[in-house]
């Protein structure tokens, strides 16, 4: 009976008392609708929305990215880490027990006091083999407390983990989406290289002719040159952006393979960007930072149980024996049983300075999860804004190159014709050069904008569906007050 109420006492001992504030959810009032007026209420959220461009190369390239990507690696480690964190910490919370074996052979002086009795031999030996036990009772939930804050720390690193995910799928689009930008880009200046080389043997033709003066050569010459100055510019941009992708992809500089071409890329018509409220449960940064915040408060309740004693039992049971061939004999055995208590009387304020530096580091975290949360909206918002007026902006640049087309149409009709001055033809030509390479700048920014606005969601990734609800993590579409209190 008095073994099983020994059993039973720690047990017990342990469901007492947990110290520091438990955690409660801030209460947050976000907008109940987003500025631009989407009145979807279900958004998007496709693991593989990268997919809606319907380019097969991109496709590649991001599985690529998520398959050998470092910094991706390196999130995944620390993962591993915060699990071994984890474990680490629950295991406080436990007996610890250890088997010890030992053997000893002395002599003792001959000339102490007081002196060995005669017949006393003056070496001796001792043999011990025993089991021990410690376990500090946690009867003011230290050590429940730290395992709160390591459980909350190890899913702000997972959700950190899809933070690195949807930022590497995010960067490896836009990386590809600028560099189908300065393909084209490239093209285009070759094509009006080409162009106005063949403007300049005309006019060249027609000067040695006498039809033309010489400054009608010597312009023909500045615009050819000008082309020719731009194609270097995009060849060196285009090689930088590959190996920017190649870094992203994990590899060595490499080419990169193309797709489609930047005018084919299929852009989604509407992004439905669903209820400003669910959001908070969307975003992986929101929900990293609110476990942060978990932490840091559990972090505070760990500094207070240094205020209050500990207290600790030991045991050991064993066999001693200065003879091996009687270790094991029924005189043999030992045993000793303690209770120990430890109460900080003085430490010229350490105690008190470690709580008050647990509450600074929670008001910190606070802060910070209030500002991840004013900012995931303004994200939204903007991306939204922006959708909306690249998509406006990039048909107004179709526009305008087409009407530069039939003005350059026009313009050489009327030299032609004399009807005009060269120099008119030339400001045409420069015109719709630029508005040109203005226009897959602009389709560019229109397809970046998009997977802003995805990135800006918390699309492309699912929320584990089995994390520990006593760590504080919100189901999707849930907003729990109150955090648990785990053992």
């Amino acid at each position: 009976m008095k073994r099983w109420l020994m059993l039973a006492l720690p047990l017990a001992l342990t469901a007492c008392i947990n110290v520091g504030p438990d955690y409660q959810r801030p209460e947050l009032h976000p907008p109940q609708h987003w500025r631009t007026g989407n009145a979807d209420t279900q958004p998007i959220i496709n693991g593989d929305w990268w997919k809606l461009f319907h380019d097969p190369a991109l496709d590649s390239l991001i599985d690529s990215a998520l398959a050998q990507n470092r910094d991706l690696k390196i999130a995944a480690a620390r993962v591993v880490e915060a699990q071994a964190n984890l474990a680490l910490a629950r295991s406080q919370q436990f007996p610890a027990a250890n088997v010890q074996a030992g053997a000893v052979r002395n002599r003792a002086t001959m000339n102490g006091t007081p002196a060995l009795s005669a017949g006393t031999q003056a070496i001796a030996n001792d043999y011990t083999a025993a089991g021990s036990a410690a376990f500090e009772i946690d009867f003011w939930g230290k050590f429940r407390r730290a395992t709160e804050a390591a459980r909350a720390s190890l899913l702000a690193t997972e959700y950190a983990q899809q933070v690195t995910r949807l930022t590497l799928i995010a960067d490896a689009a836009n990386a590809y989406f600028n560099l189908r930008s300065l393909d084209a880009q490239l093209q285009i200046a070759r094509r009006t290289l080409q162009s106005r080389r063949e403007s300049l043997a005309l006019q060249q033709k027609r000067y040695h002719g006498g039809v033309v003066p010489e400054l009608d050569v010597r312009q023909a010459e500045v615009d050819v040159q000008a082309a020719a100055v731009a194609i270097p510019g995009l060849e060196n941009q285009i090689a930088t952006q590959e190996n920017t992708l190649s870094t992203l992809l994990g590899r060595y500089p490499e080419n990169i393979g193309r797709g489609l071409a930047l005018a084919d890329l299929t852009v989604p018509p509407q992004v439905p960007a669903g209820l400003p409220s669910s959001l908070l449960a969307r975003r992986p940064d929101v929900l990293e930072a609110e476990q942060q915040l978990i932490a840091a408060n559990a972090d505070i309740g760990v500094a207070k149980a240094a205020y209050f004693p500990s207290i600790s039992l030991t045991g050991l049971l064993g066999v001693e024996s200065a003879q091996l061939a009687s270790l094991f004999s029924a005189g043999s055995h030992i045993w000793q049983a303690g209770v120990g208590a430890t109460l900080p009387i003085f430490n010229a304020g350490a105690t008190g300075a470690r709580v008050a530096a647990a509450t600074a580091q929670q008001q910190q975290a606070l802060q910070f999860y209030l500002k991840t949360v004013e900012t995931a909206f303004a994200d939204v918002d903007s991306a939204l804004v922006a959708v909306r007026t690249t998509r406006q902006q990039y048909a107004a640049q179709q526009a305008q190159v087409k009407t530069l087309q039939r003005t350059l149409t026009l313009a050489n009709l009327q030299y032609q014709n004399g009807a005009t001055a060269y120099l008119t033809v030339l400001d045409a030509e420069r015109t719709l050069f630029s508005s040109e390479l203005a226009a897959a700048q602009m389709r560019q920014a229109q397809l970046s904008a998009v997977v802003r606005l995805y990135t800006a969601l918390g699309g492309g990734w699912q929320a584990p569906s089995a994390a520990p609800a006593t760590a504080g993590k919100p189901a999707a579409g849930t907003a729990p007050q109150r955090n648990a209190n785990p053992r």
